[in-house]
């Protein structure tokens, strides 16, 4: 009888992918106890890429060959370790990204023009005929885009359509950018009308919208976050919010996640949705595919098919 190979599924949201893997692999759920029996076992960790992983859960897998991001980001890794011990890293890059852009979109129009507050008006049968949500129009909004990759500009292009005016910053120049650079975020968040954050996070930009950047989006500015809850001073943010410095905010991702209900219970102008952005059907089924085809790839001896690079 051929024994499946085992692998260890570090972060409990991917509980939903382990019965997909459970054909080919012998799985181990790592929140439900370390796999005490089947550490000699484990040749790969299967994780989503913003979480923290415990490296001592790795120190004790002697076998592990692959840590597999099941997402494109991976900023929970310590990379150096990982390369130090001669690990295999790969994630899910160009799968979501459109996906992301859709909700940052989504964000926008709900925050821009009020849907919600609209929606709860006709609920609570307090609709006025003579009293109505007056709102701004996107067309003619300044966009700035913090980052432009993939979602960035994915972002750039459907509000480009809207007659929305882009400008964008990130701290490395890209020569074929088809809409200018400012100078610096500050710059760049004080010429925008909505901020969008749509950069890549790692170790080094922790808090990048920074109160400085807050306060220059100002209070009639929106600032949204599709990207990761790291990148945004979050308590000065809540500040801003509640003093009326910064005009709304459009949240996906959050300093820590889940983020509690009291934590935004009296903030005012702000839209919340739990990390969803990317979580589509398609986007899914996608990252799943890439993750059977890297898993297989590196257990067979091959480059891996999406290695982190």
């Amino acid at each position: 009888m051929t024994t499946l190979p085992a692998l260890l599924i570090a972060s409990r949201a991917l509980a939903p992918v382990a019965p997909f893997l459970e054909a080919a692999y012998r799985v181990f759920r790592l929140w439900e106890g370390p796999p005490v029996e089947a550490t000699d076992d484990i040749t790969a960790v299967v994780m989503v890429g913003e979480d923290a992983l415990d490296m001592v859960v790795l120190e004790h897998l002697p076998n592990l060959k692959h840590v597999a991001c099941f997402t494109s980001g991976y900023d929970g890794l310590d990379l150096d370790w990982c390369r130090a011990r001669g690990l295999v890293v790969t994630h899910a890059p160009a799968v979501n990204h459109e996906d992301v852009a859709d909700h940052a979109l989504a964000l926008m129009l709900a925050a821009r023009r009020r849907v919600v507050d609209g929606d709860r008006i006709v609920r609570s049968g307090s609709w006025a005929i003579e009293q109505r949500l007056i709102t701004p129009s996107m067309r003619g909004q300044r966009v700035g885009i913090v980052g432009l990759g993939a979602i960035g500009e994915a972002v750039a292009l459907r509000v480009a359509v809207m007659g929305c005016e882009v400008r964008w910053w990130g701290p490395r120049d890209k020569a074929q950018a088809a809409w200018p650079k400012a100078g610096s975020l500050v710059e760049l968040a004080a010429q925008s009308d909505i901020l969008v954050v749509a950069c890549r996070a790692d170790t080094t930009n922790r808090g990048l919208i920074s109160a400085e950047v807050i306060e220059a989006v100002g209070p009639n500015g929106l600032l949204v976050n599709v990207a990761r809850g790291s990148l945004v001073d979050e308590d000065a943010l809540i500040a801003a919010l509640k003093a009326g410095r910064l005009g709304g905010a459009a949240l996906d991702v959050f300093e820590t996640e889940p983020t509690s209900a009291e934590r935004w219970a009296d903030v005012p102008n702000v839209l919340l949705t739990p990390h969803t952005a990317g979580a589509t059907m398609a986007a899914v089924q996608g990252m799943l595919a890439l993750l059977v085809r890297n898993l297989q790839a590196v257990a067979a001896g091959e480059p891996p098919v999406s290695p982190v690079p």
